[in-house]
């Protein structure tokens, strides 16, 4: 059974989860800035070099739905181990890559291995806690975990600068193998042999459909991904809304990127402070006023206002700090039906996110960064569904008591 409510986490958990989490997006957006040396370098065209994402993407999205049940079945710091050091060692072989190809591999395997610590730390924390405790901890990781986007292309660009492009995969070597060092010596194993499951054909078909199938699982993720949609349109939209809508500069990114992140920790910081106090519901019901008070504004400001600084921006930071309110909810609302598989469970929450996150590349975003006021109306658009899936949540929880 989880720790009980009195019990401490053990050293330095948060900050270890938050890093196993942040590890995979971190390794993306630190070495965008290298993309132009990287295509000189290799005689690669751009097209080329943004297939690097795409290579590292698609394994990702594949793998992230096996990591958690072969945590499941082996434990979770073995594997956690384990694709650290893969990891590591493909990040390593880009340091030696003469052509584009090397890195399409690199990268692949990279994807491959760096899903493990997003999904196999929220198995953790609900191994390790039930109830407000766990809302507390999974909000201490959402808090950490909004720094890397906002800090990763900063290092990187000035490694790129000092240095060029392979100064950005050594300097994520040195991170891996510090994360593997402090992971060794501080990662518990919190899925005892007892506990495991097998880690057979037909156990794992039974099981995959049952979590797949689960109303309330369904109803949790679609919320997460609708949630992160209506903002995540503004980041995959950032050069035109920024350079062209807003007349941003190339150096000025951090002006979307800024105040989303500081939304984000503020609101999970704020969502911890309530564990315990409200209930999930009641949190992420509150996290869905304040982001249908930012959708509403953002229609209106677009609707009255030419778009500018700051008040094209000022929306997104409430919408951010709404989100990460009730995010941590919504993913702990994920995995409570399935006390046994939580890393399985984990792991296909992870293959929707990431699905629903290449349809909003593909195909959503595109269609709306013409102007702000299409933005605007996607991200309405967007919570909507996300607030309409959290309410089937809720009345499916009701109709059962």
């Amino acid at each position: 059974m989880p720790a009980s409510e009195s019990k401490k986490p053990p050293r330095g958990i948060a900050l270890l989860l938050a890093s196993l989490s942040a590890l995979g997006p971190f390794s993306i957006d630190t070495y965008l800035p290298s993309f132009h040396d990287i295509g000189e370098s290799l005689h690669a065209t751009p097209i080329e070099v943004q297939q690097t994402l795409t290579a590292y993407l698609i394994p990702f999205a594949i793998m992230a739905l096996w990591h958690g049940a072969i945590s499941d079945a082996l434990g979770r710091r073995r594997v956690i181990l384990v694709t650290l050091a893969l990891f590591g060692l493909a990040l390593a072989g880009c340091l030696f890559a003469t052509r584009i190809e090397h890195l399409w591999v690199l990268r692949a395997l990279q994807g491959m291995s760096a899903g493990a610590g997003i999904v196999i730390s929220r198995a953790i924390v609900r191994d390790l806690f039930d109830g407000p405790a766990a809302h507390r901890l999974m909000s201490r990781i959402t808090m950490m975990f909004a720094l890397a986007p906002a800090i990763a292309p900063v290092i990187g660009g000035r490694l790129q600068f000092w240095f060029g492009w392979r100064s950005v995969f050594a300097f994520l070597v040195l991170m891996t193998l510090a994360l593997w060092l402090a992971c060794w010596r501080l990662l518990p194993e919190t899925l005892p042999p007892e506990r495991r499951q097998p880690l057979n054909a037909g156990y794992l078909a039974r099981t995959y459909w049952k979590v797949l199938t689960t109303p309330a699982f369904l109803y949790a993720c679609a919320g997460l991904a609708f949630n992160f949609a209506g903002f995540f349109i503004y980041v995959l939209s950032a050069p035109v809304f920024l350079m062209k809508h807003l007349g941003v500069s190339e150096t000025g990114f951090l002006w979307l990127f800024g105040p989303a992140m500081a939304g984000l920790m503020s609101g999970a910081w704020l969502s911890g402070r309530l564990a315990g106090k409200l209930s999930l519901k009641q949190t992420i019901m509150r996290g869905y006023l304040v982001m249908g008070v930012a959708a509403l504004g953002n229609i209106g400001l677009n609707l009255w206002l030419p778009p500018a600084l700051p008040w094209s921006i000022v929306p997104l930071f409430v919408y951010t700090f709404g989100m990460s309110l009730a995010m941590p909810c919504l993913t702990l609302l994920a995995l409570d039906p399935f006390p046994r598989q939580r890393g399985l469970a984990a792991s296909c929450q992870m293959f929707l996110q990431a699905g629903s996150n290449g349809l909003v590349a593909g195909l959503i975003t595109p269609a709306l960064w013409a102007s702000t006021l299409s933005l605007a109306c996607g991200m309405g658009a967007l919570m909507l569904l996300g607030a309409s899936a959290a309410w089937l949540d809720h009345r499916l929880a009701r109709q059962k008591t």
